[in-house]
């Protein structure tokens, strides 16, 4: 038997909530998570539609999304997928001079001074604590700015 999806998406698209509602029970065991939201219903069912027409994910696909979401970490830093390659050079002109800080595998090099961070060896350039990244002209910041620290005065 031939399904023509075109046609049964059509069809979900003209029925009401409660007429998908009526539907659902031909294609699933258990009650939709949202009740109430049209296009969420009408996804599912076209979904479960195609699947029993054509199959659905194989068992070694299965095994392998699950295999991959045990393995992600939640708890990884994210800089380290934005980790510099060891030995990048970093350049930046302030007040006419040019500054190079080299990327170290734990750290970076600035006129023979290791500095753990890219704010160290920003700060140890201008005397200002910076966000290094944003100092070098790294992670999308269209405009660096120093760290502004606010002053009491009383």
């Amino acid at each position: 038997m031939e399904i023509n999806m075109l046609k049964e998406y059509a069809a979900l698209e003209e029925m009401s909530v409660k007429e998908l509602l009526g539907t659902w029970p031909r294609y699933f065991d258990n009650p939709p998570k949202n009740r109430t939201n049209k296009k969420y219903l009408v996804s599912e069912l076209i979904y479960r539609i195609q699947e029993l027409a054509y199959g659905g994910l194989t068992k070694l696909t299965i095994d392998r999304l699950e295999a991959l979401a045990e393995s992600k970490s939640l708890n990884k830093p994210t800089y380290e997928n934005t980790r510099l390659a060891i030995g990048t050079k970093l350049v930046r002109e302030v007040k006419g001079v040019e500054h190079h800080v080299t990327v170290l595998e734990d750290g970076y090099e600035y006129q023979g001074v290791k500095y753990k961070s890219l704010s160290g060896a920003a700060f140890a350039i201008t005397g200002t604590r910076w966000n290094g990244n944003a100092f070098f002209g790294l992670g999308g910041s269209a405009s660096a700015r120093p760290y502004q620290k606010s002053r009491r005065h009383n």
